[in-house]
């Protein structure tokens, strides 16, 4: 069974490579499922993705309060 997504919501850019593929967090729909946001490279066109992460809202809230404590 082919894997099926919809970008949902663009978010923004974390990164590029010199062969253009970006890191980038994005609400995805997996398999017709609800969104959840989703950090992972893409190629230029969003046709080919590398490995990434989801999480959901709770996950990424904890995510930001965990990144708040660090000391920079």
């Amino acid at each position: 069974m082919a894997l099926k997504f919809e970008i949902t919501e663009y978010i923004g850019v974390l990164s590029e490579s010199a062969s253009g593929w970006k890191k980038e967090l994005n609400l995805v729909s997996w398999n017709d499922r609800a969104p959840k946001y989703d950090i992972r490279d893409w190629n230029p066109d969003h046709g080919k993705m590398g490995k990434g992460i989801t999480l959901s809202i709770d996950e990424a809230v904890a995510l930001r309060d965990m990144l708040d404590k660090i000391k920079f």
